[in-house]
């Protein structure tokens, strides 16, 4: 049987995703497919809403639907702390915390030198602004523990040495319940790097 192109057009939209393979996206499709008309307008309207009434926060750059962010609206906020971080939502982590109540900073990326994303690409300008107007006191530093977050982690540092702030790094090591013998060569130095006195 001869595939239809409407169809083989949603599969194709849907292996976009991340982490969605062919087969995946051919499931998803047939799902959509034998959906009722109302759900699937439903699925249609909601991903068109998402584009359309969500931004970026002008100032911190997380997302928002229209204006600042709940997080840079908050009086309650502690503006002297902020967190560096890579895409809007490594904040949720943060978020799912409840232990801290400071502000953040999306750059927009990492520095990619493979991807063509250089310094000139991220928000560091912005940061150094905000660093002023806002009273920062603490910069953490959060990006992911691969090479482009490590190089734009210690390319942040070294922008951030003349300025009146005190700049940390997340702490990486051992998870909570974890065996030494199947931690990796990487994880057991970053542990061992990060070692607190009892």
């Amino acid at each position: 049987m001869k595939e239809l192109p409407t169809f083989l057009s949603l599969v194709d939209s849907f292996s976009k995703l991340p982490g969605i393979g062919n087969k995946t996206a051919e499931r998803m499709a047939y799902a959509v497919l034998e959906m009722n008309e109302e759900d699937a307008f439903a699925f249609s309207d909601a991903i068109k809403g998402v584009k359309t009434n969500i931004v970026h926060c002008p100032k911190c750059g997380l997302y928002s639907e229209g204006g600042e962010c709940e997080v840079c609206s908050d009086p309650n906020r502690d503006h002297s702390t902020l967190i560096v971080i890579s895409y809007p939502k490594d904040a949720l982590a943060f978020e799912k915390l409840n232990d801290f109540h400071g502000i953040y900073h999306v750059l927009g990326g990492v520095i990619s030198p493979s991807k063509g994303i250089g310094a000139a690409e991220l928000h560091f300008e912005d940061l150094f602004a905000r660093i002023e107007e806002e009273g920062v006191k603490e910069v953490i530093i959060a990006t992911n523990p691969n090479i482009e977050g490590e190089t734009t982690a210690l390319y942040l540092a070294k922008l951030l040495e003349g300025k009146n702030v005190s700049v940390t790094r997340l702490a990486y090591g051992l998870p909570m319940g974890a065996s030494l013998d199947y931690a990796d060569s990487l994880t057991l130095s970053k542990a061992l790097e990060g070692r607190k006195k009892l």
